[in-house]
Parts: C-alpha cells; structure tokens; sequence
C-alpha cells in the first residue's frame, strides 16, 4: 500500500483514504464501504486459455460482464480468471486486492487494461491500493491522471 500512496504523493495525485476490514468480495466491499462516497468498482484479471495475454477489467461493482461477448472483443475463446499464481507473478497481488494501482507493478506493460467508459466518466471513483483492508477515493480527474502517467495504454468498454 505504502508504494501506492508514495506513487500519488509524487505525482500529486489527490485521493481520500478509509481503512476497513479485508474485502475479498463486491459484496463485502459493500458491507464495509457503502459509506464512502464515490463509484464503488471491480477489478477482475482475466487471462486467455495458453496464459500468454492477461487482461484487467475496471468495472462498476454492480456491472455485469459477459466474459464471452469480451473475449469476442479482443480475439480470444476461452477466457478464465487468472489464477493466484498468474496474480503474483503479474501484478504483485493476492486475491481480493487488484485493482488498476496494481499496473503499477507491471514494468513490462504485459497486462491488456480495458476501463468501463462509466468508471471514466465518474465524479470519484473507489479502489484498493493494492491492498483489501483500505480504499481510495479519487475525483475522475485524479483517476485520469493516474492512467495517463502508466506505461499501459487502456481501452474503454
């Protein structure tokens, strides 16, 4: 978490931070953080059948996906959630913590992200830093300048 506060300190990205009891679950994020103010969001890491191209999908919390209808998108059958391993090895997470801040780990720019064109548009938009036991709450355009200082190039769904 400490990496990820340092990260938007330094590039005075503004955000609110509220720490409470680990969320592994949207539904569990809704338990605990109904009371932050802000686009509640998932974030899912979702690899193709070899594991050779992984994805992460910023998400309302309360948005389905048709994981079929993204595979489509993007060229590929045969999608899975990516395993604990492919987690680590990627973006340096456990389960239940990914979230875009986890690109921050990603130096090699392998991870695909694709950004619900909702969340882009919020006033304040919420994720783990990397960790489940906090959430940050950023304005829109913080959240954007956030993006636009990652190596990855995103694309909006």
């Amino acid at each position: 978490m400490q990496s990820v506060l340092t990260y938007l300190d330094n590039h005075q990205i503004e955000y609110e931070m509220f720490e409470h009891p680990a969320a592994f679950t949207c539904e569990e994020v809704e338990q605990y953080c109904s009371h932050i103010p802000g686009m509640a969001c998932k974030n899912l890491f979702i690899k193709n059948r070899k594991g050779k191209r992984f994805f992460l999908l910023v998400l309302p919390a309360d948005k389905p996906i048709d994981i079929k209808a993204f595979g489509r998108r993007v060229g590929q059958s045969g999608l899975t959630f990516a395993n604990p391993q492919n987690l680590m090895d990627k973006l340096k997470l456990e389960p239940g913590s990914v979230s875009p801040f986890g690109l921050l780990n990603d130096q090699k720019g392998i991870v695909e992200v694709f950004i619900d064109q909702e969340v882009l548009d919020a006033d304040k938009v919420n994720f783990h830093p990397n960790i489940n036991t906090a959430t940050l709450a950023l304005k829109g355009e913080m959240f954007r300048r956030f993006l636009d200082g990652m190596a990855h190039d995103f694309q909006i769904i």
